[in-house]
């Protein structure tokens, strides 16, 4: 009998290795890159305002690996710097129209990729799996 935690170890791993080689990420003129990452946490930040300092806790990296992810999401069009309005010495990082069009691209591209890989399951496996995954990956916060 297969262990099944062995067996979700194992997935994970494969996730991460497409991950790296960026195989889940690629799609038609829209690469998946370093700055995509910082477009992603601006996302996942919803209306709560992010700085570069949002950006390092939100992607696990220190301050300055943060600040270059950020400075090629700047060098790209993709999000801007801008003051807080509350405390002007605080600078937040919002998407641009560019970044919002990439975002919806790279989403559109994910969803696809998601949906040809499960072309073949029933409505109930789709929503199952769909379940179980938001608890796994919620659960993975709770160390």
């Amino acid at each position: 009998m297969v262990d099944p935690v062995a067996e979700v170890e194992a997935a994970m791993v494969v996730i991460r290795r497409r991950q790296t080689r960026r195989i889940l990420a690629q799609a038609a003129g829209v690469p998946e890159d370093s700055a995509q990452q910082v477009v992603d946490a601006i996302e996942a930040a919803g209306a709560t305002p992010i700085s570069v300092s949002g950006i390092a806790e939100a992607l696990g990296v220190d301050q300055p690996r943060a600040s270059k992810l950020v400075a090629a999401a700047v060098g790209a069009g993709l999000v801007r710097r801008e003051a807080d309005q509350l405390d002007g010495r605080r600078i937040n990082l919002v998407l641009t129209e560019a970044g919002h069009e990439r975002l919806a691209a790279v989403h559109r591209f994910r969803r696809q990729r998601f949906a040809t890989a499960m072309h073949d399951w029933s409505d109930a496996d789709r929503q199952a799996f769909a379940t179980l995954l938001t608890r796994f990956v919620k659960g993975l916060d709770h160390r």
